[in-house]
């Protein structure tokens, strides 16, 4: 049994690795990538049993990958967003699970795809089936903030919030810390940033301050249940409250 593994964020790839071992017993092997451009080396010279896919990865959409490489095989979408973008995907041959699932959620769908595969009965992901999953997913994210106007003394500059690595209350305006270690002067205040941004990329750990997933580098425990987090783009180390740390802990799961 050989397995992809298409999972960007480091958490969500640990909870797939183990509820496969539990399921398989170790009898298994994997390959796992963060990225398109891993992916397409993956698929070129490997052939798979089955996919385990998140929808997005670090550089892009899993379902680009899917058109460019054609794999041969299965696909088990793993993801956050809600059902009606999986309506494509009611064939026998593929699969889903939503994000927070449950280890019983994993296996079900595993049973279904050996079910399927032991039948032969699997119908391949074809090019409008992704067409249609990319717009479904470009309407979801379509409410939310894609860019900041940031006046300069040299003149406006557009900050894409892709670039963000944290936010920080700073007075009656906001300060955003690109993955570069640049600071943006946004006129807003935290609270009506964070409703424009997007909930599964963006979590508000304290009053004051907010992080963008992508840009976390490490996190350890702290006292009195917090957790203190490395985030790329500035040396200092940003802190969750007590109230928010095991929505926090959830969210990273997601």
């Amino acid at each position: 049994m050989k397995v992809l593994i298409l999972e960007d964020e480091i958490p969500a790839y640990q909870k797939l690795v183990s509820y496969l071992n539990e399921y398989f017993e170790n009898s298994y092997s994997h390959h796992w990538s963060r990225s398109i451009a891993d992916g397409k080396e993956f698929l070129k010279g490997n052939s798979y049993d089955f996919i385990l896919s998140d929808i997005q990865l670090l550089d892009g959409l899993s379902f680009d990958l899917f058109n460019i490489s054609n794999p041969n095989c299965p696909i088990i979408f793993c993801s956050a967003h809600d059902e009606y973008l999986f309506q494509a995907f009611n064939t026998n041959g593929i699969a889903y699970i939503l994000k927070p699932y449950s280890e019983s959620d994993f296996a079900k769908a595993l049973q279904k795809y050996e079910s399927l595969f032991q039948k032969g009965e699997y119908d391949s992901l074809n090019s409008n089936t992704i067409s249609e999953l990319k717009s479904a997913l470009q309407e979801e994210n379509s409410n939310f903030k894609k860019r900041f106007v940031i006046k300069k003394t040299k003149g406006i500059q557009l900050l894409n919030v892709s670039d963000i690595s944290i936010i920080s209350a700073s007075g009656d305006f906001c300060m955003a810390t690109d993955q570069h270690g640049k600071r943006h002067p946004i006129s807003q205040n935290l609270g009506s940033i964070h409703q424009k941004l997007n909930p599964a990329k963006f979590f508000k750990i304290n009053r004051s301050e907010i992080v963008q997933i992508d840009f976390i580098e490490n996190i350890e425990s702290h006292f009195k249940n917090r957790l203190l987090i490395t985030m790329k783009g500035t040396k200092e180390k940003v802190m969750t409250s007590s109230s928010t740390t095991s929505d926090f802990r959830k969210w990273l799961e997601q």
